[in-house]
């Protein structure tokens, strides 16, 4: 069979007679004025002068046409060339994603050498084969979304051929098994040629059968997010964090340990040297699942801070729907943006060069609708071949001097299910993950307790009430204790800060470092929090017989406390001996 004509999502052939041809009028940084030729339309494509550089088209305004571009814009000049394309801004989508690095426009990074120069011929997409298995034959009706087959190849998840949104009707041809490029063409469904990749627009969602009601949880590994702050599969979250809480830190976290199928990282102007860690990290950590790399299932999309700026723009569409893709297929993905504030930060620049009227702060007034349309592409679906697949969206923010009431804070967190605020005191004070108790929230609690009941932990919605009650009486205790001292507390009182360190220090702290700590199974964790609600309510025995509560502060709690860092990831049974052998110490405390 043959291969896709088209392989990327820049076109940079020549002009011909029936691409009308405009002249770049003004070139201010990444904003490049052209005149309008007919046909030319919002968010088309657009080829940049003699090089080519890929731009998109975000506003026409009579004979004026504004475009955004993608790369670094130094030599063009007025009177130049620029080529209308006539499409929107397209990715390939591939089996050759998973273990890639890419840019924002799913270009190859990782053979560009040392200084990445402006090049849209890079698409790596059809230099490796794939061994192909059809699925069906000849003569068989199928549907939009339906498998056609899938690749064999040694990739950690299953990677399906579907049929093409908006195609259907009768095989007329399939490939034999084998291996294929990745533009080739492997089927014809309807008339219509299907290749192991395709072309999709990155602003446009993929479509769905239905969107579902998520009732399953993401399981992070990080106690203090899956125990207080779960989100479902499907969910939005959004971490915002000064600098220096550990937002990074978190957000790589979950991208090894969490029990995603798939992984989209996407790195939106961070420092270059932040996402090399992430890329080392991943390279070297092995899956849990199969043993292989960690980074064989997951994307990573890199545009740092020296790289075009408004880049970002395309790097944060392009990740969601990468994700679209491997949610298509039946899989649970994660889409991790760190930071949707750069990717802001970019529109305000643009916006500035085109004179539009700024909103607060020097926004621009659209940026609530731009981080809502991000948010918003998350899911728990219905695929259209009737399979199950979820996106779930982690964007963080970086709020200038971690002022929570910036507007993209602000933005975000009325768009997002779960909040997970960074506490600079907790971060100061080596309290990790700093993950504020007062100031986060998951509105996925409810729908997520009825789920818990129902896989056999019925319990779970009465120990996440009892963990946060007893986080909140210490922090109300906090200020008075510093301004009379903990002496002067009444004895039930001395107890509750009590239950509130030990919560705080036996549960919530987990370190990223640690062999046997830095994944943490709902097992253990539901272990350790039982075991120090367990001990709080014996030390709250003691001091209702009569037991002075100094005595009962001055037990030793260590082995309480080291026990997260002394069992196993998933080591319920020696939580629960920890949490024995120290009622048994608490039961020889005497008045």
């Amino acid at each position: 069979m043959g291969a896709v004509t088209e392989s990327t999502g820049t076109d940079d052939r020549p002009p011909t007679s029936r691409r009308p041809v405009s002249r770049i009028l003004r070139v201010t940084g990444p904003l490049v004025e052209i005149e309008y030729t007919s046909g030319t339309a919002m968010y088309d494509l657009v080829s940049i002068g003699p090089a080519g550089l890929p731009g998109e088209v975000v506003a026409i305004r009579g004979d004026l046409v504004t475009v955004q571009a993608y790369e670094y814009t130094g030599g063009l000049a007025p009177g130049q060339t620029a080529l209308p394309q006539g499409r929107p801004l397209s990715v390939r989508l591939g089996p050759h994603l998973l273990g890639g690095i890419f840019d924002g426009l799913l270009r190859p990074l990782s053979d560009v050498g040392d200084w990445l120069l402006p090049d849209t011929r890079r698409t790596g997409a059809a230099e490796r084969t794939w061994s192909f298995s059809p699925l069906v034959a000849e003569g068989d009706e199928l549907a939009e979304g339906q498998t056609l087959g899938e690749i064999r190849d040694a990739v950690p998840v299953r990677v399906k051929v579907l049929v093409p949104p908006g195609c259907g009707g009768t095989v007329t041809e399939i490939a034999a098994p084998g291996n294929h490029a990745t533009d080739a063409v492997v089927a014809e469904v309807g008339g219509a040629e299907v290749g192991l990749g395709a072309l999709w627009p990155v602003r446009r969602p993929r479509p769905v059968r239905e969107r579902v009601d998520a009732h399953e949880a993401l399981d992070t590994g990080q106690r203090v997010i899956d125990l207080l702050f779960p989100v479902a599969r499907g969910g939005t979250v959004a971490v915002p964090g000064g600098f220096g809480t550990g937002k990074t830190v978190l957000l790589q976290q979950i991208a090894k340990w969490c029990d995603a199928d798939v992984i989209v990282y996407v790195g939106c102007g961070e420092r270059g040297n932040e996402m090399a860690d992430v890329i080392t990290e991943l390279a070297e950590l092995q899956d849990p699942r199969t043993g292989g790399r960690l980074a064989d299932r997951t994307v990573t999309i890199a545009n740092t801070s020296n790289m075009p700026m408004m880049a970002r723009e395309a790097g944060v569409h392009t990740g969601v729907t990468v994700a679209e893709y491997f949610r298509d297929m039946g899989l649970d993905v994660v889409v991790i943006a760190d930071s949707t504030s750069r990717w802001a930060e970019a529109l305000r620049e643009f916006a500035s060069r085109t004179g539009a009227l700024p909103a607060e702060e020097g926004y621009p007034a659209g940026l609530a609708s731009a981080i809502a349309a991000f948010y918003e592409r998350a899911a728990a679906v219905t695929t259209l071949g009737g399979d199950r697949g979820s996106v779930t969206v982690i964007g963080a923010v970086s709020p200038p001097g971690g002022d929570m009431t910036e507007p993209v804070t602000a933005h975000t967190e009325r768009f997002v299910r779960c909040l997970w605020t960074l506490d600079r005191d907790l971060a100061y004070a080596r309290h990790y993950p700093a993950l504020s108790w007062a100031g986060s929230f998951s509105r996925d609690v409810p729908v997520l307790a009825a789920g818990h009941r129902a896989a056999g932990d019925p319990a779970w919605s009465r120990r996440r009430e009892r963990v946060g009650a007893a986080l909140a009486a210490a922090d109300r205790l906090a200020d008075l204790v510093d301004l009379i001292g903990i002496a002067a507390l009444p004895a039930r009182e001395r107890i509750s800060v009590l239950a509130g360190r030990l919560v705080r220090e036996g549960v919530l702290q987990q370190s990223a470092l640690s062999q046997r700590d830095a994944y943490c199974g709902p097992q253990k964790t539901a272990a350790l929090a039982d075991a120090v609600l367990a001990v709080v309510d014996r030390c709250r025995e003691l001091v209702d017989s009569g037991v002075p509560a100094a005595s009962v502060e001055e037990v030793d709690f260590g082995p309480l406390l080291r026990a997260r860092e002394d069992t196993g990831p998933h080591d319920a049974t020696g939580v629960a001996a920890r949490r024995d052998a120290m009622l048994s110490r608490l039961g020889e405390v005497r008045p």
